[in-house]
């Protein structure tokens, strides 16, 4: 029965953390916040794998996994970059691009426990990676303009809900034993990122933009293949008519 909760306990972490981040967003604290999304992604990143190490993959686990991921990769990065940046816009474009973020997370969460995915890839930017981005993004307002905010934070909203194709490195197994140290892992990265959280905030940023962006140079390299392919058979179908 304990071993049955373990990957829920990380979970729930997860989920305790995404609060934890909303909290802090709400006092000013903005880059404590982006850490508490950042140690929730690694959280998240561990249930999965610790579930299928003690082999005790649940349907009730990977429901709690996505109700999770809404809070603490969709509302609360949403959150942050609101206190950060939007609310002194306009109500109507704040409140909107605000919702907007975290209402297609939700959806690529549903689309992800109902269809059948490509084996080796996400269909659409993962909510973490996207959440991520956002969070971090937000310690980045006094360089980077409302506007533009308001423009990546559309674009990760798109990415999630596109047919874009992402590595899945979720698959990747974790030994029973690693299990075990993995506690203790969390505690070390939690104590750094207390200690240095804007410095190792906009650190993190870099691979994650780099991991979004690319799914999207390698859809429009398959984009113009597919497209350079039929001009080929429809050259060569044209030269075989004449």
């Amino acid at each position: 029965m304990i071993t049955k909760s373990i990957p829920n306990m990380f979970t729930l972490g997860n989920l305790f953390l995404g609060m934890i981040a909303m909290m802090m967003a709400l006092q000013g604290k903005f880059s404590m916040a982006a850490i508490m999304v950042i140690i929730a992604m690694l959280l998240d990143g561990l249930d999965g794998r610790v579930a299928r190490a003690l082999h005790v993959q649940s349907e009730f686990g990977k429901e709690l996994d996505s109700l999770s991921d809404v809070i603490s990769f969709g509302v609360a990065p949403a959150l942050i970059m609101y206190m950060v940046t939007l609310q002194g816009m306009p109500d109507s474009l704040a409140w909107t691009v605000t919702a907007i973020f975290p209402m297609c997370g939700a959806l690529r969460l549903a689309r992800f426990n109902v269809r059948r995915g490509i084996p080796g890839f996400f269909v659409g930017l993962p909510i973490p990676i996207a959440g991520g981005v956002l969070a971090t993004l937000s310690l980045f307002y006094k360089e980077i303009s409302g506007t533009y905010m308001i423009i990546a934070m559309l674009l990760l909203s798109y990415l999630m809900i596109s047919r874009v194709r992402y590595p899945n490195f979720k698959k990747i197994g974790l030994p029973k034993k690693a299990v075990m140290i993995a506690p203790i892992v969390i505690v070390g990265a939690v104590a750094i990122a207390v200690i240095f959280p804007e410095q190792i905030s906009k650190l993190i940023f870099i691979p994650l933009v780099v991991y979004a962006g690319y799914g999207v140079k390698q859809s429009i390299q398959r984009d113009i293949r597919r497209r350079r392919n039929k001009a080929s058979e429809e050259e060569r179908a044209h030269s075989d008519h004449n």
